[in-house]
């Protein structure tokens, strides 16, 4: 199993599909997969992309997408063009290919074996990676869906980042784009797929127990007004930490609300609002039911760089029967990159420091998708990662 990462900033697209290509070909014979991600300087040219790199480099597969910034080699390239590309060759592993329109979606969710069927997914089915558009995806409709068909393969990956309106984002499945919906691969037999899910945010104040609520609003947290907690946390905090107030208010929902003590990675990290000052209450960008477990937290650049380089421990890695890691995939949120650290190329250096010499790709999504407590969800500020591994015990 051996994969490539590239990346070129060149502003035309064809001469930097050509560097990219001819690069992919140079380090790897006998591609099954590429994945390929591109800025929106490049997406008139999408179809162009699509094709060459079919064609050209006459993969299996090949899925895409259209990102605010891409990532590749050793750079994460933002606000400025770009094309990355990933190329793997995963002998004996099985790719399918897919993409679900926004009409198909109702049969989809609705019709258990028609999924399977789109999927390409068997018992042999390691992960799924996806990509899609976030206007014409229902995530929270197919996720518990793919839980319910796909128990035992994760889905990771991330939603297109360039639009403001629908049909802007662009979609490649092989040769074919498309401006709705959702692409993506089902990866079966030989191989490990590890997913890693880098979540941002520090934890601030204590864990708190919703005593009433409705639908995504917070309105009673421990007993008392869900903003009276609230101040409750922020008064307690010091000087430090009120400074990272100023990077926004997060709330934390508990994975499992049964723990008794909550650390590193037992939060779905999800936005507030709104804070209503008359009722009280604190509406967030999920629903939230009385009995969960929630934690306020902000975005912190230490914890974000603390918490990456802990999940790409390679001593956490490495299972008995896998091999080292080949290649990834990077689902980076595009809150992240220079918008959070100092210095550019912040995920991709800590991700070559803790696995030297592995190639990764991706892109700075909208919205990055990673499996929690064997769910998966969507999630924001988070890295999301596709590790790919050969392995011998299947």
């Amino acid at each position: 199993m051996r994969f490539h990462s590239t990346v070129s900033e060149n502003p035309s697209s064809s001469d930097a599909i050509q560097e990219v290509v001819a690069d992919a070909r140079e380090h790897v014979k006998d591609i099954d997969i590429a994945f390929v991600f591109f800025t929106a300087d490049h997406r008139d040219d999408a179809d162009e992309i699509a094709e060459r790199i079919w064609l050209e480099l006459d993969p299996q597969a090949v899925i895409g997408c259209s990102g605010e910034g891409v990532i590749g080699g050793d750079r994460e390239v933002e606000r400025s063009p770009g094309i990355a590309l990933l190329a793997g060759s995963m002998p004996g592993v099985r790719i399918h290919p897919f993409h679900i329109a926004s009409d198909d979606w109702r049969r989809m969710i609705g019709e258990r074996d028609a999924l399977i069927e789109r999927l390409g997914h068997n018992e042999s089915t390691r992960t799924i990676i996806g990509l899609g558009d976030p206007f014409t995806t229902p995530l929270s409709q197919f996720m518990p869906a793919l839980d319910d068909v796909s128990p035992n393969a994760a889905l990771i990956g991330g939603m297109a980042s360039i639009a403001r309106n629908p049909g802007e984002n662009r979609l490649i499945r092989n040769d074919a784009t498309h401006d709705d919906g959702f692409v993506g691969v089902s990866i079966s037999g030989p191989i490990a797929v590890q997913s890693i899910v880098s979540q941002g945010c520090k934890p601030i104040g204590q864990p708190w127990v919703v005593t009433k609520a409705t639908e995504n609003t917070i309105e009673q947290l421990g007993g008392k007004r869900a903003l009276e907690a609230l101040r409750e946390v922020v008064s307690s905090l010091d000087e430090s930490d009120q400074a990272l107030l100023q990077n926004g208010l997060l709330i934390g929902r508990a994975v499992s609300e049964y723990r008794e003590k909550f650390s590193r990675g037992d939060f779905l990290i999800r936005g507030l609002m709104r804070v209503d000052q008359e009722s009280g209450s604190i509406t967030v960008a999920d629903y939230v039911r009385v009995g969960q477990t929630i934690q306020f937290h902000v975005r912190d650049a230490a914890t974000a760089d603390e918490d990456l380089r802990f999940m790409l421990d390679p001593k956490r890695a490495v299972e008995s029967g896998d091999e080292a890691s080949a290649g990834g995939l990077l689902f980076s949120c595009n809150g992240r990159g220079t918008r959070l650290f100092d210095a550019p190329n912040h995920d991709i250096a800590v991700a070559h420091a803790q696995m030297p010499g592995v190639p990764v790709a991706g892109f700075f999504a909208a919205g990055e998708i990673g499996p929690v407590g064997g769910k998966n969800f969507i999630h924001g500020h988070t890295a999301s990662f596709a590790l790919f591994r050969a392995k011998h015990n299947t």
